[in-house]
């Protein structure tokens, strides 16, 4: 029991930290439809939501919500309720080359970022992807948990380990001692830091490491046609790595989406994947919404939006620095010395018209509570001038 979770300590832990927040109104807040780029609470409290991770303000596009009522009016169903695998709208077809497209490689299309994980990890475990031979998988101690969540299920099939951060020493002895390893890691984290990709794929190269890498936070801000960090380091993706990443942050649409670079990966992923093989799949206004984005990702908008966010970040790094100033990504925390201050910065930020997150365990380490800010593209410049002066009176420039 417990080797590789506890949730029975985690919420005794964690849940008096949600009923703080709870009580300071920083949670359970709903809002009715804004204004441009702002929302709008029950209450008339108007405000931008700078933890959102719609980074480049696609959610907000119209073409984007057009494609969804476009998709539903042409399909005139949800969906088929069947198992994408047995029936499933040309849309989907569709959709997938489009990704394809934007991509670079194959691409499948699923309705979370987590089941994109659930149907691959398994199967990694199991050597479908390794010739044969069943891996020692490795995940990064701060990988996302929707890919922790998988532990046991994956050494159900073989060992499972967990490394220090970004510790490719770690990852490296374990090559030297190990016939098949796979590390899963994020490419970009949720805390604003990214992996040593250049040092994984030396890794790579020299013992034949597998890599599973969620990309959510990275895609569309970064790379060419908004591929994200780990794609855009590889010229063609290969039969060692897979890539998932969520469709539902800054790609503006919904779902999550695998990258891969053979069809027999993508027909193990279709037939044996668990989940990605149920009857729940992408919704046809999702498909639509996926549709209308990569559209926009192929076309000269995105370069603009990309440039529009460095600028954002540009100019909260010279206001408020912090460790990851200047690192190429949207999310910059800043620690505080308690929970309580957390919270209470939190609370002014929101009366200030900026809504940005408390962080606290189990969201980062017990001793590391902060803020944290999710850029936006379409952040008017007087907004960016607003949110900088509001958050230097909490962190002080420092």
């Amino acid at each position: 029991m417990n080797h590789f979770a506890n949730i029975a300590k985690m919420v005794t832990a964690s849940l008096p930290n949600w009923q703080a927040a709870h009580a300071e109104g920083l949670t359970g807040i709903r809002t009715v439809p804004g204004e441009g780029n702002s929302l709008t609470a029950a209450d008339g409290h108007r405000f931008i939501n700078m933890c959102s991770c719609s980074y480049l303000g696609l959610n907000l596009h119209p073409a984007i919500t057009a494609g969804a009522i476009q998709a539903l009016e042409q399909e005139g169903m949800i969906s088929t309720s069947v198992s994408r695998a047995r029936i499933a709208p040309r849309l989907l077809d569709e959709t997938e080359a489009l990704l394809r497209e934007v991509f670079r490689c194959d691409t499948l299309v699923a309705p979370s970022c987590f089941i994109a994980s659930a149907s691959v990890l398994p199967l990694l475990a199991s050597g479908q992807f390794t010739d044969g031979a069943k891996p020692l998988m490795i995940f990064d101690g701060r990988c996302h948990f929707s890919m922790q969540i998988q532990k046991a299920c994956c050494a159900d099939e073989t060992e499972v380990v967990t490394s220090p951060h970004n510790d490719c020493a770690f990852i490296e002895r374990a090559c030297q001692t190990h016939a098949r390893v796979a590390y899963i890691c994020d490419g970009a984290y949720s805390m604003g830091d990214n992996a040593p990709l250049a040092e994984l794929t030396r890794l790579q190269q020299r013992y034949g490491l597998f890599l599973f890498i969620d990309d959510s936070h990275s895609l569309s801000v970064s790379g060419p046609r908004g591929c994200g960090l780990a794609r855009a380091h590889f010229e063609q993706l290969n039969d060692r790595t897979i890539i998932v990443a969520s469709l539902a942050k800054a790609f503006g649409a919904t779902g999550g989406l695998i990258m891969l670079s053979s069809r027999r990966q993508r027909e193990m992923i279709v037939y044996c994947g668990g989940p990605l093989g149920w009857s729940q799949m992408v919704s046809t206004a999702g498909l639509g919404a996926i549709r209308a984005a990569a559209k926009i990702h192929l076309g000269d908008e995105l370069p603009r939006l990309q440039q529009r966010l460095r600028d954002v970040m540009r100019c909260l790094d010279d206001a408020v620095p912090s460790a990851n100033a200047g690192n190429g990504l949207p999310i910059r925390v800043f620690d505080l010395a308690s929970i309580s201050d957390a919270l209470s910065a939190s609370r002014h930020l929101y009366l200030k018209g900026f809504y940005c997150s408390a962080v606290f365990f189990p969201i980062v380490a017990r001793d590391r509570p902060g803020i944290r800010v999710m850029g936006r593209a379409n952040m008017t410049r007087q907004d960016i001038d607003r949110f900088c002066a509001a958050i230097r009176t909490i962190v002080g420039g420092t």
